[in-house]
């Protein structure tokens, strides 16, 4: 669970150790990790809950968690990807990349593809990449993806949510012949919690949150259905909550989805090193 630590992603760690499953939780905050053990401890599973700090807008964090899960794991699941951050301003990861696109896209496409071997092991492997799929606003600026030219905090989170629809679909397209789904899903306005945002964005989300928001436990149902029972076939899915986002969407678009892949394929080579 890549921020398995807090909101939707800790919800779901939660779910499935209370059923008996393994589970191995990724989070920037040794604080938050903690209490997610304390948690399973109280559900009397800490003998199968695991924590790795990492920072994931660092590839190099990336490829540190990768090794460890493998270290820990001989086969996979499922793999989950919720880590959102919000960045008021523009932040420049180490590795050149704008905070938010380094988060929402090259994390998941390394932990996406850098994992791929341990969940073709699975039972049943899905990955999930909790998003906003079936929206249409917010583009690739294919130019300029880092947004070293007009940065906005709205501007970077669209754009980081078109990329990871696109990596769904490049992702399924390279691995016709895999076992391992790859699940677009978009729970909706979740309440989640609001400890990545500064004021006064912060106190806004929270009073929408308590009147607009659904509770986490109701937002996680619909991904939980979707991973236990999958509808048949194999490659992509995208659901907006229950309901599937037609293949024809805009922004599920294969000329698109393989143009990003080409243009970020590079960081792929870092998995082999």
């Amino acid at each position: 669970m890549a921020g398995g630590t807090a909101g939707m992603g800790k919800g779901l760690a939660l779910h499935f150790l209370s059923r008996g499953d393994q589970v191995t939780v990724v989070g920037a905050d040794p604080a938050k990790g903690r209490r997610f053990l304390d948690e399973a401890a109280a559900l009397g599973a800490a003998s199968r809950a695991a924590y790795i700090q990492a920072d994931l807008t660092s590839v190099a964090a990336n490829l540190r968690v990768i090794e460890e899960v493998k270290a820990r794991h001989s086969a996979l699941d499922g793999l989950v990807l919720t880590a959102v951050r919000h960045f008021p301003q523009r932040v420049e990861t180490p590795d050149g990349f704008e905070g938010t696109f380094s988060l929402y896209y090259v994390s998941r496409l390394l932990l996406s593809y850098g994992l791929t071997g341990l969940l073709e092991k699975g039972a049943d492997p899905m990955i999930v990449s909790i998003c906003g799929v079936g929206m249409t606003k917010g583009e690739i600026h294919w130019d300029d993806l880092s947004l070293r030219q007009g940065y906005g905090s709205v501007k970077a989170m669209l754009q980081g949510g078109r990329a990871t629809d696109l990596l769904g679909v490049a992702y399924a397209a390279n691995h016709p012949g895999g076992r391992t789904r790859y699940l677009l899903h978009h729970p909706g306005f979740t309440d989640s919690g609001t400890d990545s945002l500064r004021q006064p964005a912060k106190t806004i989300i929270k009073l929408l949150a308590k009147v607009m928001a659904q509770p986490v436990g109701k937002s996680i149902q619909p991904i939980i259905e979707l991973m236990d029972e999958p509808p048949a076939g194999r490659g992509l899915l995208a659901y907006d909550r229950r309901t599937p986002v037609p293949a024809s969407t805009p922004t599920l678009d294969p000329g698109n989805a393989r143009r990003l892949y080409e243009q970020t394929r590079h960081l792929l080579a870092a998995l082999d090193q």
